[in-house]
């Protein structure tokens, strides 16, 4: 299976990151990746390539463009304002407060455009993020060409990135930029498959209204674990999206059995759909020792979802999404991929 890979995810380099009430180490740092790739290359997986450069149209499918301009001309802003450090919201519109315009002051266009304060902005972070776009349609580009499948190893993550905010460490929702891919190649229908321990926020708010691209996710329920204000299984989607949006909310403690059947349930949805191509938001945090999350697999069980996931029997671009073990990272993410190649043929 091709890889796609490029070194400038490195420049979000956040260091702290807001935690349990306290400026902690971050998590989603550039070793996350760089394991990912060792592991790669230590197996020889397969290629390992460089994203090719996209223009920004299927990007401004996902996100508005005043997000956009906000994501991309930040820094400077944020220097501008006398700042340097890493950058955290501390004010959001809740409900109660007007979201009519985003504010002047650049405190108040932080608050506008996040939904949490863990999601330090950093220098590079647009740079990161833009690339990680081109590597998401860098694999639906190998794909749409004839393989069955490609990984796209970017980050920071996406799935909790909505068309006009960023949180959850995601800044631009890379699973959704690839359904878009696959669509502007010609596909009628896309799924998209969630698959990491948190609910995919993100991804399900910019297609909860559409009928193109069915929506599938298996997370720890939300009254639990983070997010919490979206991912409940009575969300099915809103008008011609009515019934195109699967919420498969877990017990915190879920292991392989109750992981399994639950998958093999939103395959059978994901085949009946009529989609032609599947995203898959592989999300590796569903791991028992990562350290934010609460579920149970194991590294063997990584095996058998890569094989169960190659039974839907679609072309599939693997996107890059959480998973913090960093000593396991990557044996779990190349487990998913060998065995999906294997069981594929």
């Amino acid at each position: 299976m091709r890889t796609v890979y490029s070194p400038d995810h490195a420049r979000h380099d956040p260091q702290k990151e807001l935690s349990d009430g306290a400026l902690v180490d971050a998590v989603e740092k550039p070793a996350r990746a760089e394991i990912v790739k060792a592991r790669i290359e230590e197996v020889g997986l397969g290629s390992i390539e460089a994203p090719t450069a996209h223009d920004d149209a299927l990007i401004a499918r996902v996100h508005s463009a005043d997000y956009l301009q906000f994501l991309e001309g930040f820094w400077a802003d944020w220097r501008a304002a006398g700042r340097d450090a890493e950058a955290f919201p501390f004010v959001w519109p809740v409900p109660g407060l007007r979201r009519h315009k985003a504010p002047r002051h650049i405190d108040g266009r932080l608050g506008y455009y996040s939904f949490d304060a863990g999601s330090p902005l950093t220098e590079g972070t647009w740079d990161a993020a833009r690339k990680g776009a081109d590597t998401a349609l860098s694999t639906v580009d190998i794909v749409s060409a004839g393989d069955r499948a490609a990984f796209a190893l970017c980050r920071p993550p996406g799935h909790h990135a909505a068309s006009d905010f960023y949180g959850g460490y995601c800044f631009l929702n890379n699973a959704a930029i690839a359904a878009e891919g696959f669509l502007a190649k010609g596909a009628e229908r896309v799924a998209i498959l969630d698959v990491d321990y948190h609910h995919g926020n993100g991804t399900q708010a910019i297609f909860e209204d559409r009928a193109d691209v069915l929506f599938v996710s298996l997370h720890a329920d939300p009254a639990d674990e983070f997010p919490y204000f979206l991912g409940y299984a009575d969300e099915t989607g809103t008008g011609p999206g009515e019934g195109c949006n699967v919420n498969m909310p877990l017990a915190i403690g879920t292991d392989w059995p109750a992981y399994s059947d639950a998958l093999a349930a939103a395959l059978v949805r994901i085949r009946a759909s009529g989609a032609e191509a599947l995203v898959v938001s592989l999300g590796l945090d569903t791991f028992e020792n990562d350290p934010i999350s609460r579920f149970t697999l194991k590294s063997d069980d990584f095996r058998k979802m890569g094989r169960m996931l190659a039974g839907a029997g679609l072309p599939t671009a693997f996107i890059m999404e959480g998973g913090y073990a960093v000593a396991e990272l990557g044996i779990n993410c190349v487990n998913v991929l060998s065995d999906f190649e294997e069981a594929a043929g």
